[in-house]
């Protein structure tokens, strides 16, 4: 049996697939991850854009399904950011879309998690607290700064509060990057290892596929588990970066 068969980590590893040198020092490479990154823009593209052509009046599955989507994505932006929160409604549609077909494509067989890599999930992390900050300077200036500085609080304690309100902005991508990556590199080790169990339990007779039989019910229960958790991450980090926006709206205490 290949060791890349029972090696439940072997199924994240990055591949070169094209070369593209190494530019004042730096090895560049066109890899399997940008491969299903751009794979994964592709479909949604092409999929948004085959489902409304039509964009009639009783839509058919595939423009109910987009049309869901968009209504799903803008009821959690006006929820969580209010009605001024649809002006990102572009950047937190894109990023719920990626991340929901990023995480659903991992769960083919044989295929690449590209949200189960740090590297990933922390550029889209910064990419929401990059807007953050920018937007917010632009729009309110220094205003934005009270965002660090708690209304309310004694004289003595503001600069401890400070520094915790720093702190925990600047641990929100961190969190954010975090949370998804371990979800997924979890959630896909744990398939591995049970399905790593089936096929080597069922190599040892009749008495090793009956004891084959209990993990192979942990792959079909974890299987379902990830498509739910798969969704759910998908949502947490959309509701997340829904309310660090609205921090950039409004960024008083």
């Amino acid at each position: 049996m290949a060791s890349s068969e029972i090696d439940p980590i072997h199924q994240f590893q990055i591949l070169k697939i094209v070369d593209l040198g190494a530019p004042g020092g730096v090895q560049l490479a066109f890899t399997n991850s940008a491969a299903y990154m751009v794979g994964i823009v592709a479909l949604v593209f092409f999929f948004l854009t085959y489902a409304t052509r039509g964009r009639t009046l009783v839509p058919g599955r595939l423009q109910s399904l987009a049309e869901m989507s968009y209504e799903f994505v803008a009821s959690t932006v006006r929820q969580t950011a209010g009605n001024e929160g649809m002006k990102f409604f572009p950047l937190v549609f894109s990023l719920f879309i990626f991340v929901l077909v990023a995480n659903f494509v991992g769960l083919i067989p044989y295929t690449f998690t590209v949200t189960s890599h740090i590297i990933v999930t922390a550029a889209l992390a910064l990419v929401v607290i990059g807007t953050v900050i920018v937007y917010g300077f632009v729009r309110h200036g220094t205003h934005f700064l009270h965002l660090f500085v708690p209304s309310g609080v004694p004289a003595f304690l503001l600069p401890f509060m400070v520094v915790i309100e720093l702190i925990s902005f600047l641990s929100r991508p961190i969190s954010l990057s975090l949370r998804l990556f371990a979800n997924m590199l979890a959630g896909h080790i744990a398939m591995k290892v049970f399905a790593g169990f089936v096929v080597m339990m069922s190599a040892s007779g009749v008495a090793g596929l009956l004891g084959a039989t209990l993990p192979l019910a942990m792959v079909v229960a974890l299987t379902a588990l990830e498509f739910l958790v798969a969704f759910l991450q998908a949502y947490v980090f959309t509701v997340l970066t829904c309310i660090y926006l609205n921090d950039a709206l409004h960024p008083g205490h």
